[in-house]
């Protein structure tokens, strides 16, 4: 893995607290919305992708998920989300790495969640990893919930360049093992005050895929 990466998130959730960061939300509602509207069974394992210190997590150990795996490229910010949930960290499979490197269990998860982290992968190599690596760890009828910069949204974050999508283009990346079965887009609000437009995409691995 790059170090580069880690070395620079691990400094931002070092330096910044919660609502320093532009991307906070006490709860990530809009996720949690679409979650609770496909009915998915707490008996689902789940993966939050870039999940760093969200409070995505606590919300799906109080929907009663049982099988829950956090990913990050930063041991700081997971440390942060493991003091913050006390006893219930032991409850959660906490991964430090890259998920465009780190083996993960084939045909494992029901839900796939990615808040913004898709984003920051601006060359083309990292955008086909990720996706194979959706592929390999999604099982089929599962689903992965990936949310982005919608295309009238910030150029960059955190200082760093990001790519901007549409429902559309999330759709075309991640087909043919993939198919749209949802989109919104929603509006978030920066603790201080930038509104941030993101496209939100439901997608279901294919079988036949």
């Amino acid at each position: 893995m790059n170090p580069a990466p880690q070395v620079h998130w691990d400094a931002v959730y070092r330096e910044k607290d919660e609502a320093q960061t532009s991307w906070y939300r006490p709860h990530l509602v809009e996720s949690l919305r679409l979650i609770d509207l496909r009915r998915l069974k707490p008996e689902a394992a789940v993966i939050d992708i870039g999940g760093g210190r969200a409070t995505f997590v606590d919300d799906l150990l109080a929907r009663g998920f049982r099988d829950v795996s956090v990913l990050d490229l930063s041991e700081v910010a997971l440390a942060q989300a493991r003091q913050r949930l006390d006893a219930n960290a032991r409850r959660v499979q906490w991964i430090v790495g890259d998920v465009t490197e780190v083996a993960l269990p084939a045909a494992h998860y029901g839900l796939w969640h990615d808040r913004a982290a898709f984003h920051f992968l601006t060359e083309a190599q990292q955008r086909s990893r990720y996706v194979a690596a959706a592929e390999r760890a999604v099982r089929p009828g599962g689903l992965a919930l990936i949310a982005t910069f919608a295309p009238e949204g910030p150029e960059r974050c955190s200082n760093l360049p990001v790519c901007r999508y549409d429902a559309m283009m999330l759709e075309a990346m991640f087909a043919p093992a993939f198919e749209l079965a949802e989109t919104t887009r929603h509006v978030h609000v920066t603790p201080d005050g930038r509104p941030q437009p993101f496209v939100h995409v439901v997608l279901r691995r294919r079988s036949d895929a």
